[in-house]
């Protein structure tokens, strides 16, 4: 299957599920993101800020963002540039409809990645939403230990890849 159709058929899962569903699962795949070694350890953390129909990380951004560095994409261009999210930066809707920290963009390193996605496989593979951006930015950052996060019905078996596609380590669902 082709990613197109796949997007397409994901996007159609996640309308079969309630708000309610859907925060629920969010909250079950956020309380193993916090339990995690990695997490825990990590004091520079990329997350996302999430949309509507990702896995919702807005409260849980609140809920850190006091006791870790938590550092947020933004979109300029074709890249996605880090902004960290002190404690007087305010959201602004950004490209795409994302809310994004407004401060000056993150030159220090990162000591874990948390991505969104469209799907994901156990392999892996990532399907995001086909304009490349986290791909981009993850190749700057080979390094990086990366966690995906995805509804149980975002977890696939198999996931079509390219050779500009990357590898995330791991993947939190609540299944």
């Amino acid at each position: 299957m082709d990613k197109k159709t796949l997007r397409q058929q994901i996007r159609a899962a996640k309308k079969q599920h309630t708000p309610e569903e859907l925060h629920r699962q969010s909250d079950l795949v956020l309380q193993q993101l916090a339990a995690h070694p990695r997490f825990q350890t990590a004091q520079r953390i990329m997350l996302y800020a999430s949309l509507p129909d990702e896995v919702q990380t807005l409260d849980f951004l609140e809920q850190w963002r006091h006791r870790k560095t938590i550092i947020l994409p933004t979109v300029v261009g074709d890249d996605i540039i880090p902004v960290e999210l002190a404690d007087n930066v305010d959201f602004a809707e950004g490209d795409f409809h994302i809310p994004e920290p407004q401060n000056h963009p993150y030159a220090g390193s990162f000591d874990l990645i948390v991505v969104p996605g469209m799907a994901f496989d156990r392999e892996g593979h990532r399907l995001g939403r086909g304009r490349g951006y986290y791909d981009r930015f993850l190749a700057r950052h080979p390094q990086v230990h990366t966690i995906g996060l995805c509804f149980d019905f975002q977890l696939l078996p198999e996931i079509p890849c390219e050779p500009h596609d990357r590898i995330i380590d791991e993947i939190i669902t609540c299944s």
